[in-house]
């Protein structure tokens, strides 16, 4: 049984792909790429088939992340079923997750923070419009944040946890 992540931000190019491509590094990392399936969409459409913002790329990269090939979309109604987790960057695209979500899939909605071990953030800022230090930041965050949903997913893909 296979077990799928989505994450999500505003507009798809600079926060959910990052935590895209940190979280599809780790679960790599551990030859259970073929057991998770993770990707990322934003709550608008901004950006359609766009790639993740140059910055993002950048400072992924020198943190051995690549999230060349990921490329822009909105949710879409067919994901709130297809998906086990979706993970909001912050409270406000929370907010337009849970209403546009059905009833029956609420439970699938998170917040990526609410998996952090080291940071007590209950959002990732978005850094589209600061300096290169909000990319660092975002990077920070997701990557204490996707060290705890690591073991989570292991529980589910191990049997170890209810879905």
């Amino acid at each position: 049984m296979g077990y799928s992540v989505l994450f999500v931000c505003m507009g798809n190019i600079c926060r959910s792909p990052s935590a895209d491509g940190v979280f599809r590094q780790k679960i790599s990392d551990l030859g259970l790429q073929t057991q998770v399936h993770v990707d990322s969409a934003g709550t608008h459409n901004y950006h359609p088939g766009s790639p993740p913002d140059a910055r993002s790329q950048e400072a992924a990269a020198r943190r051995g992340y690549d999230l060349s090939l990921l490329r822009a979309r909105k949710i879409a109604a067919p994901d709130y079923a297809s998906f086990d987790l979706i993970l909001s960057m912050d409270e406000n695209n929370l907010l337009l997750l849970k209403d546009d979500c059905p009833d029956e899939y609420r439970h699938k909605l998170r917040r990526l923070t609410d998996f952090c071990k080291k940071y007590s953030a209950t959002q990732v800022p978005d850094p589209y419009y600061g300096g290169d230090a909000g990319f660092e930041t975002v990077l920070d965050l997701v990557e204490d944040a996707c060290d705890g949903l690591l073991a989570h997913v292991q529980r589910h893909v191990n049997g170890t946890s209810a879905p």
